[in-house]
């Protein structure tokens, strides 16, 4: 395997900015020649990345076949979307590779926890517009995830929303407009990609309603959507079992174990 970092820089980046790779060794004796890869954006309410959302699912998904790479983004005092140019940069920096590494760039999936989840979203909400391109120096079409894959997600800025979340990334910035634009499910397009949504009922930092929001402005533009909601589990499971737990040994959830295995299988028909 082939582990990379890249530094990240965009327009208000921190110094910390950078993309871990993981990359899986191809070899002719090997009948797979090329990859999907995972991007994934850890958690953290957009004050910090959470290492429990960072390398021990990423472990989980090359042990599923896929290159994985963690994105760690700015965060506070960076503000929106200094985190969205930097994960637009990272898709510009998967391509640019794709060759050597052996990615299967039709099969980029955005995948993100809680606050994390907030920006694979945006990036699958914004991904075509003209700006985000020009930011970056590329054509849209290089920015388009192939499907996202939200983990107890940040969506919404309205009734439902973790306003820890929209204070850190907006910063004094909260006017009417922009809470609007970071409300995810009001940004929704036909341009939308797939997605893969799981939640639980009891989750009391970032409620159920932001997935099902989301939910229902994807089904509005018929964008195929996989959603598990489970009845018990707290916010920030990750792989819901020791792997993730952190240092109080919060994290097992055994009910909702069964996520990871659900996601395998939907995305092997991404």
């Amino acid at each position: 395997m082939l582990t990379e970092v890249f530094e990240i820089k965009a327009e208000g980046s921190q110094p910390y900015a950078r993309l871990c790779t993981y990359i899986l060794d191809g070899s002719d004796e090997l009948y797979i020649k090329k990859r999907p890869l995972i991007l994934m954006c850890p958690g953290g309410g957009y004050e910090w990345t959470s290492d429990r959302e960072a390398e021990p699912l990423a472990m989980q998904f090359l042990s599923m076949g896929f290159h994985a790479a963690v994105l760690r983004y700015s965060t506070a005092p960076a503000v929106y979307p200094t985190a969205l140019l930097e994960a637009a940069q990272a898709m510009k920096l998967i391509h640019e590779y794709a060759d050597e590494w052996k990615v299967d760039i039709e099969r980029i999936v955005v995948q993100g926890c809680s606050a994390g989840g907030h920006l694979a979203a945006s990036l699958g909400v914004f991904w075509h517009e003209p700006w985000l391109a020009e930011k970056v120096g590329v054509k849209n079409e290089m920015l388009r995830p192939a499907a996202m894959l939200l983990c107890y997600p940040v969506i919404t800025s309205g009734e439902y929303a973790h306003r820890g979340s929209f204070d850190a990334l907006l910063k004094g910035q909260n006017t009417a407009e922009l809470l609007e634009r970071v409300s995810l499910e009001k940004q929704v397009t036909e341009y939308t990609p797939k997605a893969f949504l799981w939640h639980t009922w009891t989750d009391e930092s970032v409620p159920v309603e932001n997935s099902l929001l989301f939910v229902q402005a994807l089904r509005k533009y018929r964008i195929p959507t996989e959603f598990h909601m489970y009845p018990v589990g707290g916010h920030g499971l990750s792989t819901c079992d020791m792997l993730s737990a952190n240092a109080e040994g919060y994290g097992v959830q055994e009910e909702c174990q069964s996520w990871l295995m659900l996601a395998k299988k939907w995305l092997e028909e991404v």
